[in-house]
């Protein structure tokens, strides 16, 4: 098998060992639950992820809509000296 040399074999290892120790810390910290308890706890999480997604999007939408009508604003005033002129 060739080996691809961005990768070293200390670096393959450390990532693995990192996988293991996630895994085994995620097992022990979810197998107290019954099947249940980890679903209604996954699903809380999914709730929470989508308001906190949800109002984000809304803090984002309100910002460009007070950009837009600054912008409209701005392009409705006609700086001093630039009036047109009267005939």
């Amino acid at each position: 098998m060739k080996q691809n040399p961005n990768f070293s074999q200390e670096a393959v290892m450390k990532a693995f060992l990192f996988g293991l120790g996630m895994g085994i810390g995620l097992g022990v910290l979810f197998a107290p639950m019954s099947g249940q308890e980890t679903r209604d706890n996954i699903a809380e999480r999914a709730t929470d992820l989508a308001s906190s997604a949800r109002e984000t999007f809304e803090q984002g939408r309100e910002r460009v809509r007070r950009g837009v009508s600054t912008l409209r604003g701005e392009g409705e005033t006609r700086p001093t000296g630039t009036e047109a002129p009267s005939a």
